[in-house]
């Protein structure tokens, strides 16, 4: 499927700055759709043993500016668009994603819509074009898509983030503290006062001032899930501020596992490796390390997006009910964490 053939229309989107895409009651969608979109099991045959043959280094050098859009990378990120297939793990679940454009977000939101829950996403506004692809995607597999542009590092707006979201999907019960920034520097001489506060407000104020909107309305069964990262564990000296703001946010998954357990909502993060997103080309990795990424990885390439969906799917779902305060990590063979 092209997820750049069936965007949806202007008048679905242009109402307000926090807009409400749409939604088509899921017992509408025909099973023909939700096969061809990925939304249902194959109607016969195995599904392949082997992963497809994902891109593997060396990669062209490319840089966009930051944020960095997904739809303009070489090769394009695969977020599970064409192959993933639901199995109705979170039929009638609201969630909101924060990052929810591209990368880990962009596969944790397709992956939901396919297992029947309705979504909200949150993005900058210059990623707009990356949401409104994302936005097709969970109504076509006849879900409600609600997107909600805004910038998280402001507290103000992450509390009106949770509320509007929790206000146009009904209620919430899954969120993920998705998005992120990250910025290659070589040197500490070079880190700037700034660069560490946009770290710090992105990576972990945000999810902090999110999360503490988002507990009042969560109930019993509730998921709160945090895209950490490898870098907690093994840290590249060019990474300091982003593996700082990892390693907390690890701390903050298990401190607040035990906060929350007593009513029944879990949290729990994945720990991703090298994974082929647009914080990779926008200043998260310098030319030369873009050039070989993931190459230094035992399966000598990066992970797609897609690749890590079935983890965000299983830590919201009922299967994971006994399971909280854990990261989940999805490395290619790092071994952390």
């Amino acid at each position: 499927m092209d997820s750049q053939n069936d965007k949806p229309d202007d008048d679905q989107v242009q109402p307000s700055r926090r807009r409400f895409v749409g939604s088509v009651a899921a017992g509408l969608a025909a099973p023909a759709l939700a096969q061809a979109q990925g939304g249902g099991q194959a109607a016969s045959g195995a599904r392949p043993l082997a992963p497809p043959d994902y891109p593997k280094p060396p990669f062209q050098k490319q840089r966009q500016d930051w944020p960095g859009l997904a739809s303009k990378m070489n090769p394009p990120p695969d977020h599970g668009e064409t192959s993933y297939r639901g199995s109705g793990k979170l039929t009638g679940r609201r969630a909101l994603i924060t990052g929810g454009d591209s990368g880990m977000g962009r596969a944790a939101a397709i992956a939901y819509a396919r297992e029947g829950a309705d979504v909200a996403i949150n993005y900058l506004p210059a990623e707009e074009p990356d949401a409104r692809d994302v936005a097709a995607l969970i109504l076509q597999a006849g879900r409600k898509a609600v997107l909600i542009p805004g910038d998280i590092r402001d507290e103000g707006f992450c509390k009106r983030l949770v509320d509007d979201a929790v206000k146009q999907l009904g209620g919430l019960d899954i969120l993920v503290s998705n998005a992120a920034r990250q910025q290659s520097l070589e040197s500490i001489l070079d880190l700037t006062t700034a660069e560490m506060d946009q770290h710090f407000k992105t990576n972990l104020y945000a999810m902090f001032w999110i999360v503490k909107a988002a507990v009042p309305h969560l109930k019993p069964g509730s998921a709160i899930i945090v895209t950490a990262s490898v870098q907690a564990y093994k840290p590249s000296p060019n990474l300091l501020a982003y593996a700082s703001t990892k390693a907390a946010q690890v701390a903050f998954t298990k401190a607040l596992s035990q906060q929350l357990a007593p009513k029944g909502i879990r949290v729990n993060a994945v720990a991703p490796g090298p994974v082929w997103t647009p914080l990779q080309v926008a200043g998260g990795q310098t030319q030369d390390n873009l050039e070989k990424f993931g190459a230094d990885s035992p399966m000598k390439r990066p992970g797609q997006p897609g690749e890590l969906a079935g983890a965000y799917v299983i830590l919201a779902s009922a299967e994971s009910s006994f399971t909280t305060g854990q990261v989940y990590g999805v490395t290619g063979g790092e071994g952390f964490p």
